[in-house]
């Protein structure tokens, strides 16, 4: 074995190895027969000489007079200690080497005040976009979702209503078209639109800039007007002050009104939309959205590739009816504290809320398969666990499915290959030897999620495609990986069986443990069909199903 193997094995063993280190030797290990005997020697090595250094000097029956702390041991075991001892110290000082120039200290920007250098999460913005009804986007591609983090810069769209609530309390609603530039949590200018300000007392002080002028709130209510010719302020209740311009210090206060550029005008600013209105449209157009869902549903039962399909909008008591089967062989049944909750149309629709650890849907999927594609609505609040489960077959046997969420928002999905076969890999996540259940390979997509977009709905698909050798990813009918099966982990006859939506519970039939992988989140709806779907069909299930303001 030349030197750099066994720099790289013994990287690994003390936890030290790079990323791209890694990854080399991982493929030699796949690969070379004589490789994986030299890293299991080498990883026996390493536990040995640690259990030598570890263990306590015996002292022998006949001398048991004597304190064995005054004893010598015998010279065996004197040069035994001597060899563990050197090996131990070369082996450790050359991993604390290399480690060494791996590492770089902490800043003091990754220390937090407990002392950790775990930093904490942080997300950029100043306000959210809390509804949007008939949003038509100037540019498309900086479009926002209803529930997004706004940042610093321009918001703008040619027509509609949006209402933002500013961190600081206050809350605009705005009507198109409007050009807005959000500089902080207490400060908006508007380039052009009508707006609605509501301040309650504690985000007292909030500011509104148009033209050379700044509304400052004193505690109101207030609208506005803004083109490119004039802008117009009323105070429908409360007071505001104004700063800048021959109008500096001036305070208006309810039912007053004032030109702050343009022609001066008499009248006030009239069919103004006011929160409840905007509240009876959105519910209005949340409804029509429902129905118009709830029709695509009628064809898509009528698909005869369709394994299953179970949208929380069925309910029908603890059973979530499969619209693929009118026998019930394959519902779904919520188990534990499994929360019935508002779905992605708003309190029409429903979805199945699986944030506390014994709350599932169990359901049993017989029968064996030449493709998979599933697809689901889901709501992510957080992902608490190390890998938070969407789909997944209960013992993971030969052919059927693992779908996940790791903790990092990355995509997983598997499908078991070989269970009878005992497989050790280096994880590089945990920097340790792992034992997996059997032959198969994860496909693991970027991050697709952090917390910044906790609440949102997302609609994710995976597809498993035996025939093409290929598993792809997709979100918001979007692919965001692709990747070839590897002759080593292809299958052809999948099966599913014992399964569960949001948890994972029976992996072990004989032991109470189970891993701890409820989604805190919710899931509305979920499909699986028995074929790989395609790019526009899979953009067609998400524009029949997205929720308003997508």
């Amino acid at each position: 074995m030349d030197d750099s193997l066994q720099k790289l094995i013994y990287q690994a063993i003390d936890q030290t190895i790079p990323a791209e280190d890694f990854e080399q030797l991982q493929n030699l290990l796949e690969d070379n027969e004589e490789v994986r005997q030299a890293y299991l020697q080498a990883v026996n090595l390493s536990e040995s000489l640690h259990e030598i250094a570890a263990a306590p000097l015996q002292s022998s029956p006949a001398s048991s007079a004597t304190p064995p702390l005054y004893r010598w041991p015998s010279v065996f075991a004197f040069r035994s200690l001597m060899i563990a001892a050197t090996a131990l110290f070369m082996v450790g000082g050359m991993a604390y080497w290399l480690g060494r120039q791996r590492l770089p200290s902490p800043s003091i920007a990754q220390i937090t005040e407990t002392g950790s250098d775990a930093s904490e999460s942080q997300i950029a913005g100043h306000a959210t976009l809390r509804r949007a009804v008939d949003l038509q986007w100037t540019d498309p591609t900086s479009r926002a979702k209803v529930g997004d983090v706004l940042a610093n810069g321009r918001f703008q769209f040619d027509s509609g209503v949006a209402e933002i609530d500013f961190f600081c309390g206050a809350t605009l609603i705005v009507e198109g078209p409007a050009s807005l530039d959000i500089e902080s949590d207490w400060s908006v200018r508007v380039n052009q639109g009508r707006l609605r300000a509501t301040v309650p007392p504690a985000a007292r002080g909030f500011s509104v800039k148009a033209a050379e002028s700044e509304v400052i709130d004193l505690g109101t209510e207030f609208t506005m007007d803004v083109s490119a010719d004039q802008a117009r302020v009323e105070v429908v209740d409360g007071e505001i002050m104004l700063r800048g311009g021959d109008r500096d210090g001036r305070h208006l206060h309810t039912g007053e009104h004032e030109t702050l550029h343009g022609s001066p005008s008499s009248q006030g600013i009239e069919d103004m939309i006011t929160a409840s209105d905007l509240y009876q449209r959105d519910q209005s157009a949340l409804t029509q959205r429902f129905q118009e869902w709830r029709r695509s549903m009628q064809s898509l039962r009528e698909d005869d590739r369709l394994i299953a399909t179970f949208a929380a909008s069925e309910l029908e008591g603890r059973v979530i009816r499969n619209g693929s089967t009118t026998d019930g062989t394959r519902d779904g049944l919520l188990v534990g504290p499994a929360e019935v909750v508002d779905g992605r149309f708003g309190a029409s629709s429903h979805g199945i809320n699986f944030d506390r650890p014994g709350s599932r849907v169990r359901t049993r999927i017989d029968g064996e398969f030449e493709a998979f594609t599933f697809a689901c609505w889901v709501k992510i609040d957080n992902l608490d666990q190390r890998y938070n489960a969407l789909f997944m077959g209960d013992g993971y046997e030969n052919g059927e499915p693992h779908w996940q969420i790791r903790d990092d928002g990355r995509l997983m999905f598997s499908v078991m290959v070989d269970d009878s076969q005992s497989v050790s890999f280096y994880n590089e996540r945990d920097h340790r030897v792992v034992k997996d259940a059997g032959l198969h390979r994860v496909y693991i997509t970027d991050p697709i999620w952090d917390i910044s977009k906790s609440g949102q709905w997302f609609h994710l698909v995976a597809v498993y495609d035996p025939a093409s050798r290929l598993v792809q990813q997709y979100v918001n009918g979007v692919r965001v990986s692709a990747e070839k099966i590897k002759p080593k982990y292809q299958i052809d006859t999948l099966r599913i069986g014992p399964a569960e939506i949001g948890n994972w519970g029976q992996p072990f039939r004989e032991t109470p443990w189970f891993a701890v992988r409820n989604l805190d989140g919710t899931i509305d709806e979920l499909t699986i069909y028995n074929a790989a779907l395609g790019a526009t069909e899979i953009h067609s299930l998400y524009e029949s199903g997205k929720p308003l303001g997508y």
